[in-house]
């Protein structure tokens, strides 16, 4: 059997990585010796996070377009350019059978290279509502995966296939891990615990949220695991050393997410696509507070697709300050409502996405 060649392109938050790691694994399983290249963008995380993963990858001089007027924007076609220039010379080269895109910079230029050269593209859409690069790039993919129903108001039906979006697996499998994760934590049993979440970067206004209540937490009789973010992690930590609680663990990055989905008891969470599908696969009672600094407001409109299904309740960013403590401590004592949001958020989770994807990557080949 002669080895297959496949390029996957994307990146630039943990929200596109871990699915296009998780998408290269599923591959190799189903197919071992498959030949993987990454493309990602210059300067952003992938650059890091997909060779420790085992994978070689290649950057672009990509970069998105500021929504609001800066000097940075004056560069972007000079960047696209580059990008565009450089894709086609990698596909030149690498020649694979397919191209994946998982959504980010770089995945534009790279999918516009493969099908410049009639090498099959498919779409890997995370988010209920489909990206301007995504819905451009359709019009050549053969296959479009995507993990909400109702896609086809942005793309091509025949096209789309219904997969989910990939996640770690080991979150999969969190029922024997509480005793652990507690210990991990440094937290006790017996006590509620609530996760806060803000995403691989951080979310501000989750952030100061929390630290507005500060004191409250501390005496609330609950525990707390806080990932804060690299950007807020010094603003957090010494607000939580001001007050020095026994009962809230605050770092800027959890290394263990099963640990921290097997600890909790409700998680507080921004409505990127990769954390709405880990709380699916966890089954845990949800906060979500979607960003509102992301395009077409489309945490949003993932948030809103649990709400509807009674899977999750919404606190808008502009009344977090005021509402989110206030409305997980409720959470944390209804016993009935985390019930009945754990179950139907149970029956959202896709936690075969990865494989599915694989076979569709694998069958566009043959």
């Amino acid at each position: 059997m002669t080895q297959k060649k496949v390029i996957i392109s994307g990146g630039g938050t943990g929200g596109h990585i871990y699915p296009a790691i998780a998408i290269a694994n599923a591959i190799n399983q189903l197919r071992p010796g498959t030949q993987i290249l990454f493309v990602g963008a210059e300067g952003k995380m992938e650059m890091q996070k997909v060779p420790q993963a085992g994978y070689k990858i290649i950057g672009l001089p990509i970069a998105g377009i500021q929504r609001k007027f800066t000097l940075k924007n004056l560069s972007f076609p000079f960047k696209l350019i580059k990008s565009l220039l450089k894709a086609r010379q990698i596909v030149k080269d690498f020649q694979p059978d397919v191209a994946v895109g998982v959504g980010g910079y770089a995945s534009g230029p790279l999918l516009y290279a493969a099908s410049s050269r009639n090498i099959p593209t498919l779409i890997q859409e995370q988010n209920s509502y489909a990206g301007l690069t995504n819905k451009m790039l359709a019009k050549r993919a053969r296959r479009i995966c995507v993990a909400y129903p109702g896609m086809a108001q942005f793309f091509p039906e025949d096209k789309i296939r219904m997969t989910g979006n990939p996640v770690r697996q080991d979150i999969a499998q969190l029922l024997q891990k509480r005793q652990e994760a507690l210990a991990f934590f440094n937290l006790k049993d017996g006590k509620p615990v609530v996760l806060v979440i803000g995403g691989s970067l951080g979310a501000r206004t989750i952030n100061e949220s929390i630290k507005a209540h500060l004191s409250q937490l501390a005496t609330s009789g609950v525990q707390m695991i806080w990932q804060t973010g690299k950007f807020y992690f010094d603003g957090c930590k010494a607000a939580v050393d001001a007050i020095k609680p026994e009962n809230i663990w605050v770092n800027d990055f959890i290394t263990r997410m099963d640990f921290a989905y097997a600890a909790a008891d409700i998680v507080i969470s921004r409505a990127g696509a990769l954390s709405i599908s880990e709380l699916c696969l966890a089954g845990k009672p949800a906060i979500l507070v979607p960003s509102p600094n992301v395009s077409e407001d489309h945490q949003t409109k993932n948030a809103m697709a649990l709400v509807t299904a009674h899977a999750a309740l919404l606190v808008r960013d502009t009344e977090a300050t005021q509402k989110l403590v206030p409305t997980a401590l409720r959470l944390v004592d209804d016993e009935g409502l985390k019930q009945e949001l754990s179950l139907n958020i149970l029956h959202l989770g896709k936690p075969n996405a990865a494989r599915e994807i694989a076979e569709e990557v694998l069958g566009l080949i043959s």
